[in-house]
């Protein structure tokens, strides 16, 4: 199975390599169109900056890449919410795939949100075996209201979408590669999707 992880110059790209290896596969760091397009799975990280992370994906060309992808496609964290049509971040414009604007969490709660938090309401394929209430890893200060298409909610602040699904992008806010057993899980599910 070819599996793409897209590179433009995002943190955490290292652990979902390595969570991918303890998996038993291997995924390309790339930036290269025709290898995002032939990959089998796609995988779209992300710790950083909305509207640099932008820049740096219309530089690569990847703005207009991204949204044509056949194949189910992962976005993690940033990746997550880079998928929508803007953030609150620095005003950016995003690749419009979920028809949403990404917020920043009230000054009222710890910002940026970092730990464990409980996922709950999940459904979709991407959580078989996982339990609802299952605890999962977040770093973030900006979140995805809850959305039609949220596959599973997460409350801090106020209730908020930890995943969506839209046709073949899938999204979660969490980090499964450093969510444990639970977090591989999701990402066995992703691959064998």
């Amino acid at each position: 199975m070819k599996i793409a992880i897209i590179d433009y110059g995002a943190g955490n790209v290292q652990s979902v390599q390595f969570a991918l290896e303890r998996l038993g596969y291997k995924g390309i760091l790339t930036a290269d169109a025709d290898l995002i397009y032939s990959s089998d799975k796609v995988i779209f990280p992300g710790v950083g900056q909305a509207s640099s992370a932008m820049n740096t994906i219309k530089e690569y060309g990847l703005d207009s890449v991204i949204p044509e992808l056949k194949q189910p496609v992962l976005g993690i964290c940033l990746g997550m919410q880079l998928l929508c049509q803007y953030s609150e971040e620095a005003n950016t414009e995003c690749l419009g795939i979920f028809d949403t604007a990404v917020m920043r969490f009230s000054e009222k709660v710890k910002i940026p949100q970092i730990g464990w938090n409980m996922v709950t309401d999940l459904k979709s394929d991407l959580f078989l075996g996982i339990a609802d209430k299952q605890y999962m890893y977040f770093v973030h200060s900006y979140y995805v209201p809850v959305i039609p298409q949220s596959i599973a909610t997460t409350y801090y602040d106020a209730v908020f979408a930890s995943a969506i699904q839209k046709d073949n992008f899938y999204g979660v806010q969490f980090h499964p590669e450093k969510s444990g057993e639970a977090g591989a899980c999701i990402l066995n599910n992703f691959l064998n999707l």
